[in-house]
């Protein structure tokens, strides 16, 4: 055999060996490279999580505040239309546009939709055919438990959002509901027969089917 055929051999040989030592390395490597793409993986699944219940809080609590701030602007408008006239109104539409003067009334500026449905459907508190607050009719738990202003103190405890009424009630119609003047008690199967002069009405801010 040559010497060139000898040193090929071995050449061949010490390759051969270098890679059986480099590879349970290798393959050691590898896998703790995966490990760590794994771990890594996890942990940014936990993060987003993470910031998706921050973000979902978030939102909610803007919902609340939303929800305080139409709902007041409902009961105002009650209140103001109730002053001028000693009458609850039969429909937000008169609250929109108050015709029982020669120069109509605006106490409402529009609509509001409820924030937590993201829809129209406000529930009534009624008096015979008029009303004089609404409500949410979510039943989803509430968020903010504490710190409301002093005419919702009231709402503290509420653990739905179907407990946070918005209503006036005029000085003589302080009793119970059970006796007030025909107080109907708020509570999600009120119906509202043809407050905006439609079938079944559309109060408060429903749109009338096939209306822009």
């Amino acid at each position: 055999m040559s010497s060139a055929a000898r040193l090929s051999g071995a050449a061949r040989l010490a390759k051969a060996r270098a890679r059986q030592r480099v590879g349970p390395r290798a393959a050691r490597e590898r896998g703790l490279v995966l490990l760590a793409l794994l771990i890594a993986l996890m942990l940014m699944s936990i993060a987003l999580a993470g910031a998706l219940d921050v973000w979902s809080l978030q939102r909610r609590r803007e919902q609340e505040k939303q929800l305080l701030f139409a709902g007041n602007q409902y009961r105002l408008a009650i209140l103001r239309y109730y002053r001028v006239g000693r009458a609850y109104p039969a429909s937000v539409d008169e609250l929109l546009n108050d015709t029982r003067f020669p120069k109509p009334l605006h106490h409402l500026r529009f609509a509001y939709p409820d924030p937590i449905t993201g829809k129209n459907d406000w529930a009534p508190m009624l008096q015979g055919d008029r009303f004089y607050g609404v409500f949410s009719p979510s039943d989803e738990a509430t968020i903010k438990r504490t710190g409301f202003p002093r005419q919702y103190e009231d709402f503290e405890g509420a653990e739905t959002y179907d407990g946070w009424k918005f209503l006036f009630l005029a000085p003589g119609l302080r009793t119970t509901q059970s006796n007030a003047g025909g107080l109907t008690a708020p509570g999600k199967s009120t119906s509202f027969p043809a407050l905006s002069g439609f079938d079944g009405g559309f109060l408060p801010g429903q749109r009338v089917p096939g209306s822009r």
